[in-house]
């Protein structure tokens, strides 16, 4: 099972742009176009996919949010902290 992180090494590892939002991180990015923000969405889908690790994402006129938990630990652990690293390296 993983390890959930305390609160004080999420702080410290937390990518730029994410929040902590309880048990989870978020991040909204912005998109000048619909169909920006869906394409960047479908990216994240592949990114998630290919670790088996899947966040929730919620696709908005300008923009999208992404949040990541690891329930099986119920908080968040590294590879939260790692895939959402890879999503900035998208965007």
């Amino acid at each position: 099972m993983p390890e959930r992180l305390d609160d004080d090494a999420v702080d410290r590892k937390v990518p730029d742009g994410w929040e902590r939002d309880g048990d989870e991180i978020v991040r909204v990015y912005e998109f000048d176009d619909y169909l920006d923000g869906v394409s960047f969405a479908g990216t994240v889908g592949e990114i998630a996919e290919e670790a088996f690790h899947h966040p929730e994402i919620v696709i908005r006129y300008g923009e999208v949010e992404v949040r990541f938990t690891t329930h099986e630990a119920d908080g968040i652990t590294e590879k939260d902290l790692r895939l959402a690293g890879r999503c900035n390296d998208e965007y």
